[in-house]
């Protein structure tokens, strides 16, 4: 009976085992890159953003539309740089529901009255979807 040793396996296996663990890397990767309906999708809620006239609340402080935009697509940048945002639910989820920094939730105030920033991209989303 023989006794399975990694050093004893030889050059094949070694090379096997790297190409497997090469191409689970290269679909992971894939899978944690968003779509182009989702990117699609994402655009058109950070147009939402900017030209509502709704105030983004942000650690207590209201930001109009076209400077909300920017602060999201930076969140939004640095969430894509570490492959994060695969659908625009991953852009609400991650990026414009609570701050990084403080854990506090976003808040829009709007003439018809304040509500969680995720609600109200839900909703925005599924309009849009609706469109298409």
């Amino acid at each position: 009976m023989r006794i399975w040793r990694g050093a004893a396996a030889g050059p094949i296996s070694l090379l096997m085992m790297v190409a497997s663990m090469s191409l689970i890397a290269i679909v992971t990767d894939a899978q944690a890159q968003a779509t182009p309906q989702a990117t699609q999708e994402i655009k058109g809620l950070l147009d939402f953003v900017e030209h509502s006239q709704c105030q983004f609340v942000r650690n207590g402080s209201e930001y109009p539309g076209t400077l909300a935009r920017g602060h999201l697509e930076k969140k939004l940048s640095y969430l894509e740089g570490k492959n994060m945002v695969n659908s625009a639910e991953d852009f609400i989820d991650l990026a414009a529901t609570k701050s990084s920094s403080s854990g506090r939730a976003y808040e829009v105030r709007c003439p018809e009255g304040a509500q969680p920033a995720n609600t109200w991209l839900k909703k925005e989303l599924q309009r849009q979807r609706q469109l298409h």
